[in-house]
């Protein structure tokens, strides 16, 4: 991937009304990008054109799971400032429950926005960012690359993001197009504290981290950083790369880590 500024270029994140969404479109309009929040929540988009003003934002409402309603806001998007260089695919759910005691409808919420929410946005928008060669970033996680307990839903969405952005980045080859994947560590923004529970039903509870919380602005940072030096695959945090390491030199380990950790959430009150 190649160098990158991103001063006067264009900017999509989905997810952006969230803890991590709302650190990117800090990061890109600090570094003089012009910058479209999408989300589906419409109050959160509010507080988040309130906190910047006068600065340019351009926030729309945008159902992910919706071909169309991704089709339109990239068109609102060229509409407004004239292309679109860098979709950042953000937004994500995600649920706490034992496979077993799950319903098959809460993995399939889960695989529609995580997952299918990322490709109708990357479709929407792809003609747009190879006319600029410009990058699609993919938030995906320790879980797209390890088993995580007790969300099995959540870990087979992020496995399939890596799955289809790194085919994407080889049949994209040659173009001067990017495409990023992260894969952070447990972040401190709110997707585990509202989660889904076993039955789809909206649950809330805390949650027990391995190792210190990342902040969303770090976080962003690093993303950023990461897309200006032209990486293809950001591991962030510490506990990211000993999850990569132990899940494949000690998967029997790994998964011990992993059942502890849900007992002591499940005990939390999670």
């Amino acid at each position: 991937m190649a160098q990158r500024d991103f001063s006067g270029r264009v900017v999509a994140v989905t997810g952006a009304a969230g803890g991590l969404g709302r650190a990117l479109v800090a990061a890109f309009a600090r570094r003089g990008a012009s910058v479209a929040a999408l989300d589906v929540d419409a109050a959160g988009l509010e507080r988040l054109a309130a906190e910047h003003g006068a600065s340019g934002l351009l926030t729309r409402v945008c159902d992910l799971t919706r071909e169309d309603d991704c089709r339109d806001a990239v068109a609102a998007v060229v509409a407004r400032f004239g292309g679109l260089d860098v979709l950042v695919n953000n937004a994500g759910i995600s649920h706490r429950s034992l496979l077993r005691t799950t319903r098959a409808e809460v993995i399939r919420r889960v695989m529609q926005v995580n997952f299918f929410g990322a490709v109708n946005a990357t479709h929407a928008a792809l003609d747009a960012i190879v006319a600029r060669r410009g990058a699609v970033v993919a938030i995906s996680s320790v879980a797209g690359f390890s088993p995580l307990a007790a969300r099995a839903g959540y870990s087979a969405s992020k496995h399939a993001l890596h799955g289809y952005f790194d085919t994407l980045r080889a049949e994209l080859d040659g173009t001067g197009v990017g495409v990023l994947v992260v894969c952070p560590s447990f972040i401190r923004t709110g997707i585990e504290q509202a989660h889904l529970g076993a039955d789809g039903a909206a649950a809330q509870g805390p949650r027990t981290v391995v190792g210190a919380a990342l902040e969303p602005d770090a976080v962003a940072e690093r993303i950023v950083r990461a897309l200006e030096s032209g990486q293809s695959l950001l591991t962030v945090g510490r506990v990211a790369w000993l999850a990569w390491w132990v899940s494949r030199v000690a998967p029997g380990l790994y998964a011990r880590i992993m059942l502890r950790q849900f007992r002591a959430e499940m005990g939390a009150g999670g």
